[in-house]
């Protein structure tokens, strides 16, 4: 082992001076350490308050929320309820429509049968008609010859009522 070598005593002054100097570092050390602790507490407290702060809004908006969701659950049961008025009274109209369309059914049918006996009745009629026609011809051709006849029968009519016309040989003919 190495032997340790001491060196001169100190005199008291310098011990005053070294134990002035310790204890202005340690007052120093202390400072600093007291002046970093309360800036540590200081900061601490602020953002203490801030969360609280906002802890309590969070807290207002919870109960802001709640309220509207109950209001929104009001709102709800009434649309739930006018959804369901809505479906009766649909179901009211749809039935109606379904019995309006049964009878427009059943008069269509019924018009459908009208039209087909119109159509007979029509069908009888270009029968008839075409017996008439027949008939006006058959009279026209009648009336032609009864027009001939009636021409033949002027001459005739006018030979008798001028004699002269007779003779043979004549120049009055």
């Amino acid at each position: 082992m190495s032997e340790q070598q001491t060196g001169p005593t100190p005199g008291p002054r310098v011990l005053a001076v070294a134990r002035a100097t310790g204890v202005g570092a340690l007052l120093v050390g202390a400072a600093l350490a007291f002046i970093g602790m309360g800036l540590f507490m200081f900061n601490m407290g602020r953002d203490m308050s801030t969360m609280t702060k906002a802890v309590t809004q969070m807290g207002l908006d919870v109960n802001a929320m709640a309220g509207d969701m109950t209001f929104m659950a009001g709102r709800m049961a009434v649309m739930a309820e006018s959804m369901v008025e809505g479906q009766s009274g649909m179901s009211a109209d749809f039935n109606r429509v379904r019995v309006g369309m049964e009878r427009m059914a059943s008069d269509v049918r019924s018009m459908s049968e009208n039209m087909n006996d119109l159509a007979i009745n029509i069908r009888g009629m270009a029968g008839n008609i075409g017996t008439m026609n027949t008939s006006m011809s058959q009279m026209n051709h009648s009336m032609a010859n009864m027009t001939g006849t009636m021409g033949r029968m002027s001459l005739d009519i006018n030979k008798f009522t001028r004699p002269e016309s007779l003779m043979p040989m004549s120049p009055f003919r």
